[in-house]
This record gives C-alpha cells, structure tokens and sequence, in this order.
C-alpha cells in the first residue's frame, strides 16, 4: 500500500533535526517528532521506515506517526514539531469584566444586613439574584477575588 503522505526532508530539514534531537534542549514532544520525521524521511539520506516500524520503534502510536506526517507534508516542519496553538478558549469564563466588576464592587462595599463579612457563597448568590450571570459556583467568585486582590 502505497503512503498517501510522503516525508522527504531537504538536507537543511535533516540537518536541522538533528541538532534538535542531539541538543536534546526542547520539549519532549518536538524531540520525538523530529524522530519520527526523520526516521520517516524518504530522501536520499533517510532510512524510510514504514509508520509501524517507527511507532514500534518510539514507542507511540501508529496514528501518532501518521498524523506527523500529514502535518508535514501540508503545513510543514514547524506545524510537525509544535503543537497547534488554541484559536479560541474550550470554555467561556463565567464573568467577564462587567461581571468581575459587580463583583469586586459588591466585596468591597458593606456586607448584607445580618452578616458581619461577606462570603464567598454570599457573593455568588447576589450575582445571581441581580442576574449578572445565569449561575455561579462559590470557587469562580474565590478565584476571581484571588487574582484581584
């Protein structure tokens, strides 16, 4: 079966590589791409082994390998070797500046009627009840507070 991406690194790539992998200065993870990428090369200069040889060699999966080399061959070396960076946060935060703003004024006014000091849960439940936020757990108000004083 013939490979739908095919790894052939330039003498530079190469070189390149293997002062990455001879440094041993970077992340674990750039470092065992630049050996999958250079034990994948099928250029004149690598041994080109098949995805099964190299996953068995380094201990990581055939996917692994397959997936380097894609990255390779339509992005190039830099999108192998680095993760992808995030393009947008997985989860929104709950507050957002209006919101921490509510917050950090109503921590530093006067406490409810009855109570000596605020509390965290306190504060949660007046965002609530003023419908700043849908719902809101005591930890984001603490973690909040934390960053802010």
């Amino acid at each position: 079966m013939s490979k739908r991406y095919v790894v052939r690194l330039t003498g530079e790539e190469r070189a390149s590589l293997q002062r990455l992998v001879s440094a041993g200065k970077a992340a674990a993870r750039k470092i065992l791409h630049a050996h999958v990428l250079l034990q994948a090369d099928e250029g004149s200069d690598g041994p080109g082994w098949p995805d099964t040889q190299i996953s068995e060699a380094l201990s990581v999966h055939p996917n692994t390998v397959a997936g380097i080399r894609e990255r390779f061959v339509e992005r190039g070396l830099e999108a192998a070797l680095n993760r992808k960076k995030q393009d947008r946060p997985s989860r929104l935060p709950k507050l957002d500046g209006k919101g921490e703003a509510y917050l950090i004024a109503m921590r530093c006014g006067p406490p409810p009627q009855g109570r000596k000091r605020w509390t965290l849960q306190l504060l949660a439940d007046r965002l609530v009840a003023l419908q700043v936020v849908d719902s809101l757990s005591y930890e984001t108000v603490r973690r909040t507070l934390k960053k802010t004083f």
